[in-house]
């Protein structure tokens, strides 16, 4: 049977309390497909029992799995490629040549799944930059789902997730067999730092970052946490820093301070200075 109009509710006002993340009603049918593996592993016959269970808990972090299990986990290797092919030609040299002295460089990927967006980051930097061997790269790599952080720290991936968009020699080069999986080798993986980070709740101090990807992500949330997030990530980004969004996001809607700039055959937003 489907789940009754006030359980629906219910997971939904739960799930956007705990992520920001707002559940359309055209999307009411993922609550049974996305949540009954979460019930199974409570030992629990069904949605209707974890939504009883919530009730019961209401401070227990069952919850917090749940909004995770609602997450959007859709990513590959060198997805939509203009943006890459924008920090290898543009934003790279250029912040290159900005960094000299201090020979240090940051980039942030917020909601980052399972870790592709880094890795292939950093697969292009080691492939395209080696004047950036002797510097301080830091690759941030956040997520909401416990699960997808650990994946990203182990690196590890499926034939399937390998063949999604990362050319053949690329993987010779920088992943090694590991049975019927690929992992990162090892110093692939010390270039990224993989975090549990909630986008819409406090922040902990966090440096400020010369590049951010937050692609594929706002279009979740609602005005009002779109409006935070963004302000937070103003505040984490330097001066003459870039933020990539996806291809179908615009800030048009939003009183924020970014100016839209085109950047080879991509846009970015770079942030405003009062």
């Amino acid at each position: 049977m489907p789940l009754a109009a006030p359980d629906v509710e219910y997971l939904k006002t739960v799930i956007a309390e705990r992520s920001g993340n707002v559940i359309s009603s055209n999307q009411d049918y993922l609550l049974e497909s996305r949540l009954s593996p979460v019930a199974k592993t409570m030992g629990l016959d069904n949605v209707e029992k974890l939504v009883a269970e919530l009730r019961r808990r209401p401070a227990s972090q069952l919850h917090d799995r749940v909004a995770e299990a609602m997450t959007i986990n859709e990513t590959s290797f060198f997805r939509d490629i203009a943006p890459f092919d924008a920090m290898r030609t543009d934003i790279l040299p250029e912040l290159i040549r900005r960094r000299a002295s201090s020979k240090s460089l940051s980039i942030w990927c917020g909601a980052s799944s399972s870790g592709q967006e880094p890795y292939t980051i950093a697969m292009l930097i080691r492939e395209h930059f080696n004047e950036l061997a002797g510097w301080n790269v830091r690759i941030l790599a956040t997520d909401i789902s416990d699960e997808m952080v650990k994946r990203t720290q182990d690196g590890l991936y499926s034939q399937f997730e390998v063949n999604r968009g990362l050319p053949a020699p690329m993987l010779i080069r920088h992943f090694e067999r590991k049975g019927t999986q690929w992992q990162a080798k090892p110093e692939l993986r010390r270039m990224i730092d993989a975090k549990k980070l909630n986008l819409t709740t406090p922040w902990p101090a966090i440096a400020q970052f010369d590049i951010v990807f937050l692609r594929n992500v706002l279009i979740y949330f609602d005005t009002t946490a779109k409006s935070k997030i963004l302000t937070r990530i103003h505040k984490s980004l330097r001066p003459d820093g870039y933020l990539f969004l996806g291809g179908g996001e615009t800030l048009i809607t939003l009183n924020v301070p970014f100016v839209r700039e085109s950047v080879g055959k991509t846009v970015c937003f770079r942030p405003v200075t009062a």
